[in-house]
């Protein structure tokens, strides 16, 4: 499997995973999506907000990637937000739409990437303005891992509030190899 095919099964998972927890979370009442429960960014409703803040953020950066601008031409162009913990979107139903439409989006970009286009230096500035270049593949990895850090969240968030989504592994979608 090429590099840019492991990024590939990262998309799928992270769409996978997403559509899992806005289902399970589509059962609370907004008064338990809202409530804060001491997690980092306090409730459910939070904590799948600063997914999607922190989304924004990194595919706004990875739309000026040559490779990406035409695929994330319509992300680019979505307001910048202005905190890490900002409610972008406090209705769920309009915050579900969103989010199935930005996990598109990123399945697109990964789809219009080649091997070569990983190893691009990519240029950007932090959320406090700080100049930064990074390899590419690498900014993708953290963009993949930092979802799967707070969907974990957000699971424990959703089990604590008696909802059970199921599983969680991406060993679910890695297909079985019966050839070397």
């Amino acid at each position: 499997m090429s590099l840019r095919e492991h990024f590939e099964l990262m998309a799928a998972y992270n769409h996978w995973m997403n559509a899992k927890i806005y289902e399970a979370a589509g059962g609370l009442d907004p008064a338990e999506l809202a409530r804060d429960r001491g997690a980092f960014f306090g409730s459910i409703l939070g904590t799948l907000n600063h997914i999607l803040v922190g989304d924004t953020i990194w595919l706004k950066r990875f739309a000026s990637h040559p490779a990406l601008s035409d695929s994330l031409g319509e992300v680019a162009d979505l307001p910048d937000p202005t905190s890490l913990n900002q409610i972008l979107i406090e209705d769920f139903a309009a915050l579900s739409e969103q989010r199935a439409w930005l996990d598109r989006q990123i399945i697109d970009g990964v789809e219009a990437l080649s091997d070569d286009d990983l190893k691009v230096v990519l240029r950007y500035h932090n959320t406090k303005g700080v100049p930064a270049h990074r390899r590419f593949s690498s900014l993708l990895l953290h963009f993949f891992n930092h979802q799967t850090h707070h969907r974990g969240q957000v699971s424990t968030l959703l089990s604590q509030a008696g909802v059970d989504i199921g599983v969680t592994d991406l060993l679910a979608l890695i297909p079985d190899q019966t050839q070397d």
